[in-house]
Protein backbone atom coordinates (compact mmCIF):
# COMPACT_ATOMS: atom_id res chain seq x y z
CA UNK A 1 0.00 0.00 0.00
CA UNK A 2 1.11 3.20 -0.97
CA UNK A 3 1.84 5.99 1.42
CA UNK A 4 -0.79 8.18 -0.14
CA UNK A 5 -3.43 5.92 0.01
CA UNK A 6 -2.80 4.40 3.90
CA UNK A 7 -2.43 8.42 4.57
CA UNK A 8 -6.23 8.51 2.63
CA UNK A 9 -7.39 5.66 4.83
CA UNK A 10 -6.15 7.33 8.12
CA UNK A 11 -7.79 10.35 7.40
CA UNK A 12 -11.41 8.72 6.29
CA UNK A 13 -11.31 6.16 9.66
CA UNK A 14 -10.35 9.84 11.60
CA UNK A 15 -13.53 11.33 9.79
CA UNK A 16 -15.45 8.50 10.11
CA UNK A 17 -14.64 8.06 13.82
CA UNK A 18 -15.53 12.08 14.63
CA UNK A 19 -18.41 11.25 12.90
CA UNK A 20 -20.07 8.73 15.18
CA UNK A 21 -18.26 10.10 17.99
CA UNK A 22 -19.49 13.99 17.91
CA UNK A 23 -23.13 13.67 18.97
CA UNK A 24 -22.94 11.87 22.03
CA UNK A 25 -20.04 13.20 22.74
CA UNK A 26 -20.85 16.52 22.34
CA UNK A 27 -23.87 16.04 24.15
CA UNK A 28 -22.02 14.34 27.48
CA UNK A 29 -20.00 17.41 27.35
CA UNK A 30 -22.88 19.68 28.00
CA UNK A 31 -24.81 17.53 30.59
CA UNK A 32 -20.83 17.84 32.05
CA UNK A 33 -20.37 21.52 32.16
CA UNK A 34 -24.06 22.09 32.78
CA UNK A 35 -24.73 20.06 35.71
CA UNK A 36 -25.10 21.13 38.87
CA UNK A 37 -24.22 17.74 40.82
CA UNK A 38 -20.66 17.49 42.15
CA UNK A 39 -18.93 13.92 42.25
CA UNK A 40 -17.62 13.00 45.61
CA UNK A 41 -13.65 13.29 44.42
CA UNK A 42 -15.31 16.54 42.60
CA UNK A 43 -16.06 17.57 45.94
CA UNK A 44 -12.89 16.70 47.47
CA UNK A 45 -11.07 19.15 45.32
CA UNK A 46 -13.29 21.73 45.82
CA UNK A 47 -12.71 21.63 49.43
CA UNK A 48 -8.63 21.47 49.09
CA UNK A 49 -8.42 24.58 46.85
CA UNK A 50 -11.63 26.25 48.78
CA UNK A 51 -13.71 26.81 45.68
CA UNK A 52 -17.57 26.81 45.37
CA UNK A 53 -18.22 25.69 42.24
CA UNK A 54 -21.91 26.82 42.56
CA UNK A 55 -20.66 30.44 42.79
CA UNK A 56 -21.02 32.22 39.26
CA UNK A 57 -18.66 33.97 37.67
CA UNK A 58 -18.26 37.14 35.55
CA UNK A 59 -16.05 37.36 32.97
CA UNK A 60 -13.43 39.25 34.82
CA UNK A 61 -13.35 36.91 37.75
CA UNK A 62 -13.42 34.12 35.54
CA UNK A 63 -10.49 35.50 33.48
CA UNK A 64 -8.19 36.13 36.36
CA UNK A 65 -8.65 32.63 37.68
CA UNK A 66 -7.56 31.46 34.26
CA UNK A 67 -4.61 34.25 34.49
CA UNK A 68 -4.01 32.68 37.85
CA UNK A 69 -4.07 29.07 37.71
CA UNK A 70 -1.58 29.77 34.25
CA UNK A 71 0.76 31.92 36.22
CA UNK A 72 0.88 29.16 39.12
CA UNK A 73 0.79 26.33 36.70
CA UNK A 74 3.88 28.26 35.19
CA UNK A 75 5.67 28.90 37.90
CA UNK A 76 5.75 25.35 39.75
CA UNK A 77 6.43 23.54 36.33
CA UNK A 78 9.41 26.22 35.95
CA UNK A 79 10.49 25.35 40.07
CA UNK A 80 10.21 21.84 39.03
CA UNK A 81 12.67 21.49 36.73
CA UNK A 82 15.22 24.20 38.03
CA UNK A 83 15.10 21.19 41.01
CA UNK A 84 14.85 18.61 39.51
CA UNK A 85 18.74 17.57 40.75
CA UNK A 86 17.90 17.13 43.76
CA UNK A 87 14.19 15.42 43.38
CA UNK A 88 13.98 11.84 43.59
CA UNK A 89 13.94 10.19 40.63
CA UNK A 90 15.17 12.74 38.48
CA UNK A 91 17.96 9.67 36.99
CA UNK A 92 20.90 11.71 37.60
CA UNK A 93 20.31 14.64 35.35
CA UNK A 94 20.83 18.30 36.67
CA UNK A 95 18.81 20.54 37.01
CA UNK A 96 17.16 22.43 33.66
CA UNK A 97 19.06 25.92 32.58
CA UNK A 98 16.66 28.85 33.61
CA UNK A 99 16.08 29.70 30.12
CA UNK A 100 14.92 26.37 28.52
CA UNK A 101 13.03 25.45 31.99
CA UNK A 102 10.74 28.69 31.39
CA UNK A 103 10.17 27.77 27.83
CA UNK A 104 9.11 24.28 28.51
CA UNK A 105 6.88 25.50 31.51
CA UNK A 106 5.37 28.43 29.25
CA UNK A 107 4.73 26.03 26.56
CA UNK A 108 3.33 23.02 28.31
CA UNK A 109 0.68 25.69 30.36
CA UNK A 110 -0.09 27.10 26.88
CA UNK A 111 -1.05 23.68 25.74
CA UNK A 112 1.68 23.55 22.65
CA UNK A 113 3.93 21.12 24.11
CA UNK A 114 6.83 22.44 22.37
CA UNK A 115 9.86 20.89 23.76
CA UNK A 116 13.53 21.72 21.91
CA UNK A 117 15.32 18.70 23.88
CA UNK A 118 15.09 15.07 24.04
CA UNK A 119 12.81 14.16 27.33
CA UNK A 120 13.90 11.01 27.96
CA UNK A 121 17.33 12.47 27.93
CA UNK A 122 16.92 15.67 29.94
CA UNK A 123 14.04 15.26 32.64
CA UNK A 124 13.28 12.55 34.96
CA UNK A 125 10.66 10.70 36.37
CA UNK A 126 9.29 13.11 38.47
CA UNK A 127 9.43 15.86 36.37
CA UNK A 128 7.54 14.01 33.05
CA UNK A 129 4.91 12.38 35.81
CA UNK A 130 4.21 14.92 38.36
CA UNK A 131 4.87 17.90 36.03
CA UNK A 132 4.32 17.51 32.14
CA UNK A 133 1.93 14.78 32.20
CA UNK A 134 -0.47 16.65 34.61
CA UNK A 135 -0.06 19.65 32.53
CA UNK A 136 -0.98 17.97 29.27
CA UNK A 137 -4.69 17.46 31.49
CA UNK A 138 -4.97 20.57 33.02
CA UNK A 139 -3.74 22.47 29.90
CA UNK A 140 -6.55 20.70 27.96
CA UNK A 141 -8.75 21.40 30.62
CA UNK A 142 -8.39 25.03 30.58
CA UNK A 143 -8.65 25.35 27.25
CA UNK A 144 -12.03 23.45 27.43
CA UNK A 145 -12.88 25.73 30.54
CA UNK A 146 -12.75 28.73 28.33
CA UNK A 147 -14.58 27.51 25.45
CA UNK A 148 -17.21 26.51 27.43
CA UNK A 149 -16.79 29.88 28.65
CA UNK A 150 -16.65 31.35 25.59
CA UNK A 151 -20.35 29.57 24.15
CA UNK A 152 -21.87 30.52 27.63
CA UNK A 153 -21.03 34.45 27.05
CA UNK A 154 -22.56 34.10 23.67
CA UNK A 155 -25.92 32.14 24.74
CA UNK A 156 -26.08 33.84 28.08
CA UNK A 157 -27.28 37.26 26.32
CA UNK A 158 -29.23 38.47 29.43
CA UNK A 159 -26.23 38.15 32.18
CA UNK A 160 -22.93 38.31 32.39
CA UNK A 161 -22.41 35.56 34.49
CA UNK A 162 -19.65 32.33 32.90
CA UNK A 163 -19.99 29.86 35.41
CA UNK A 164 -17.48 28.80 37.29
CA UNK A 165 -13.81 28.12 36.39
CA UNK A 166 -13.17 25.90 39.23
CA UNK A 167 -15.81 23.81 38.51
CA UNK A 168 -15.52 23.93 34.47
CA UNK A 169 -11.64 22.71 35.11
CA UNK A 170 -12.27 19.73 38.08
CA UNK A 171 -15.48 18.76 35.39
CA UNK A 172 -13.38 18.98 32.32
CA UNK A 173 -10.30 16.75 33.75
CA UNK A 174 -12.53 14.38 36.35
CA UNK A 175 -15.55 13.43 33.63
CA UNK A 176 -14.02 14.11 30.20
CA UNK A 177 -10.13 13.76 30.21
CA UNK A 178 -9.51 11.12 32.45
CA UNK A 179 -12.24 8.99 31.35
CA UNK A 180 -11.40 9.29 27.67
CA UNK A 181 -7.63 8.52 28.24
CA UNK A 182 -8.54 5.01 30.45
CA UNK A 183 -10.64 4.08 27.73
CA UNK A 184 -7.96 5.08 25.25
CA UNK A 185 -5.49 2.99 27.47
CA UNK A 186 -7.62 0.25 27.61
CA UNK A 187 -8.22 0.00 23.58
CA UNK A 188 -5.01 0.56 22.56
Amino acid sequence: MSPQVAGLLQLTALIAALALAYRPLGDYMARVYSSEKNYRAEKWIYKAVGANPAAEMRWPAYLRAVLAFSAVSVLFLYLMQRAQGSLPGSLGFSSIDPDQAFNTAASFVANTNWQSYYGEQAMGHVVQTGGLAVQNFLSAAVGMAVAVALVRGFARSRTGELGNFWADLVRGTVRILLPISVIGAIVL
